[in-house]
C-alpha cells in the first residue's frame, strides 16, 4: 500500500518562497528615524559648541533639539 506522507512534497521550490514572505511589516521605530536622530544630535551639538564657544548648557540644548528634529524628520521620510 502506498504511503503518501513519505513522498517528496510537490513544488518544493515554491514552499521556500512562501515561507520567506510570511514576515509582517516593520515596527514604528525604523532605522531611518534612528539614524536621522543620531545625525541631528551630532549636528546640534556641533552647532551649540561653535555658537556658544563651549558652554555646556547650549551644547546640551543643541543635542536635544537636533535629535528631536532629526527623529521627526526621519519619521516623515518613513
Amino acid at each position: 500500500m502506498a504511503r503518501s506522507h513519505h513522498r517528496k512534497k510537490h513544488k518544493s521550490h515554491l514552499q521556500q518562497f512562501r515561507h520567506s514572505q510570511d514576515v509582517t511589516g516593520t515596527t514604528g521605530n525604523t532605522k531611518v528615524s534612528s539614524m536621522f536622530g543620531i545625525i541631528g544630535a551630532l549636528t546640534g551639538g556641533a552647532v551649540g559648541f561653535f555658537a556658544s564657544q563651549g558652554a555646556w548648557i547650549w551644547i546640551g540644548l543643541g543635542v536635544v533639539a537636533g535629535s528631536l528634529a532629526g527623529y521627526y524628520l526621519g519619521k516623515k521620510l518613513d
